[in-house]
């Protein structure tokens, strides 16, 4: 993210600027410029990657002061508001899911139901999916995905504590179930294939456009506004759902991935034994299992 606000607003504007000369004016008259296309915490962005490089500069004795910190972050244009699913419209959202392909059906469910990040669940690999569990060890691990890695720089997930393993919800495990039935791979086991879980129809990793496209595809049909979602809202809706049910902050904060609950409440662990569960029960009973055809 840093590199793309640096390649596509700072360097076009300041790359050329002896460091010597780069004045408060240059700063100010850069976010002023940004102000009108990006939101107040792009701008931030910016002025904190300005501050870092010139920081850096100090300390080899190439300029003697940072004349970024004079600067002052003007308001930015007001951003899309981010939101969540209703219950209802998490309904539509999932009935309309079982005309989609297989990927994005399971891509949908998953990312409502566990609450993963878009960029957790493109880098989930089959052998981080279990849809048995071990019922007879003690205590049990039920059925779970482990969401260990990303498609960020590295594969690494976003922090440290959103290394987790959630346990996943009865509809979950049916459309995974499917989707592996529907594999190209030639994997015999699910735990010994290395291979990503959601791909494209060339079996390439599946990127963010992908994802995007398809998914409005799903929102439109359910008869929402496509272009006003994003696939990231999937986890708004999970933490809001869940929420709306009286599960605890807490219980959600650790479901998510996050150090405490303060950015569950306000914007929406290394632990992959024992699963967290909690959120799993609530789902199920939100969603319940669709009937056997003929049953």
């Amino acid at each position: 993210m840093y590199r793309t606000y640096a390649e596509t607003h700072i360097i076009p504007a300041l790359g050329k600027r002896k460091l010597r000369d780069l004045t408060v004016e240059d700063v100010e008259k850069l976010l002023a410029d940004k102000s009108a296309i990006l939101s107040t915490r792009s701008l931030r962005i910016i002025h904190s990657i300005l501050n870092r490089a010139i920081r850096k500069a100090q300390v080899r004795d190439k300029i003697r002061r940072n004349i970024v910190l004079l600067c002052e972050i003007p308001e930015g244009r007001a951003g899309r508001p981010s939101k969540s699913l209703t219950l209802v419209q998490a309904e539509a959202v999932l009935k309309v899911t079982e005309r989609a392909s297989a990927r994005m059906r399971a891509y949908i469910v998953v990312s409502l139901l566990t609450g993963a990040r878009t960029e957790e669940m493109r880098a989930l690999r089959w052998h981080d999916v279990d849809l048995a569990g071990e019922p007879d060890i003690d205590p049990p691990v039920p059925p779970h995905v482990g969401l260990v890695r990303s498609v960020r720089a590295g594969g690494d997930t976003k922090t440290r504590m959103s290394r987790r393993a959630v346990e996943l919800a009865q509809r979950a495990i049916d459309v995974l179930r499917l989707l592996w039935e529907a594999r190209t791979c030639g994997h015999a086991q699910m735990s010994r294939c290395p291979c990503l879980v959601f791909v494209t129809r060339n079996g390439t990793p599946l990127g963010a456009r992908n994802v995007q496209r398809d998914f409005r595809k799903v929102i439109d049909a359910a008869e929402l506004p496509g272009r006003e979602w994003t696939p990231r809202e999937l986890r708004q809706s999970f933490v809001s759902l869940l929420s709306d049910a009286k599960v605890p902050m807490e219980v959600i904060a650790r479901l998510v991935g996050h150090r405490s609950t303060t950015v569950t409440e306000t914007i929406y662990r290394k632990q992959l034994r024992p699963v967290i569960e909690g959120g799993v029960s609530v789902m199920n009973r939100i969603f319940p299992r669709e009937a056997e055809p003929g049953a």
